[in-house]
């Protein structure tokens, strides 16, 4: 069978009044959900971005100033959604890069902003993706499964209750890089130049494989043309198999919530 023949799933939610991207580090929203939220946020949604560790591991500089990298990356990542148009809140649990764990402390932390914020849908990372090699993804994409579990049942982290946080069920869970892809978000071409945008914002990852490496005989202009030529074929790649010009990929949770 050709692999440009459409797939079976289910394509384009309901523009959701707001959403919630939980994400293991800066940037990573923008790279696995980017075009997604952009049209979103163009249609009135309310788009959150909760980012779960500093990125302070994210150089290849060995003498790099961590500190200072931590406060440049949650300026970038606030510019990179304001960039996808987001008009929500951009939260830091600023764990350590690399040292995410799914604990129940951090669970409760995850919770407690989807009890605040009460997200229609939520974005994270999918935790059963088989051969992930990031610690923090695997981390996060428990963490926000566990978080949802924790923060739609009343008898989870009861101090949030007393201190005025009702119990809050989303309406879907959107797992990116998933393993089993059984839904696409269709995007269009300003969807496209809003996600490229965000993710130029990150300025501080222009160095990593993130981006790009420059060649010896290549520039910076050349180098980030060819990024942006990779961002596009993902997105064609994703919209072909389900007879789109572009998309991005996920698996959509409903009745399991």
């Amino acid at each position: 069978m050709s692999t440009d023949a459409p797939v079976p799933g289910s394509t384009d939610l309901r523009v959701p009044a707001s959403a919630l991207a939980v994400v293991a580090h800066p940037d990573d929203a923008e790279f696995q959900c980017g075009a997604t939220l952009a049209k979103w946020a163009a249609a009135g949604t309310v788009v959150h971005h909760l980012v779960l560790t500093d990125g302070s591991k994210g150089t290849w500089d060995p003498g790099a100033d961590q500190a200072a990298l931590v406060q440049r990356r949650r300026q970038e990542q606030r510019a990179a959604a304001a960039a996808l148009g987001a008009c929500g809140e951009v939260v830091f649990l600023d764990r350590v890069d690399g040292e995410l764990v799914a604990d129940i402390g951090t669970r409760a932390a995850v919770a407690e902003v989807l009890r605040r914020l009460r997200p229609a849908v939520v974005l994270g990372h999918d935790p059963w993706k088989r051969y992930r090699l990031h610690p923090d993804h695997r981390a996060a994409g428990r963490l926000v499964v566990e978080g949802i579990v924790a923060a739609r049942d009343p008898f989870f982290h009861p101090e949030q209750l007393a201190a005025g946080l009702t119990p809050h069920r989303p309406d879907a869970l959107l797992l990116f890089e998933a393993d089993e892809v059984n839904h696409v978000e269709a995007v269009g071409g300003a969807d496209v130049a809003a996600k490229l945008a965000a993710l130029e914002a990150h300025e501080s990852q222009l160095e990593t494989t993130h981006f790009y490496r420059l060649a010896a005989d290549s520039t910076r202009d050349d180098a980030l043309d060819g990024f942006r030529r990779r961002q596009r074929d993902k997105l064609a790649s994703a919209g072909r198999a389900h007879g789109l010009q572009w998309a991005e990929a996920f698996h959509l949770m409903v009745d399991q919530l």
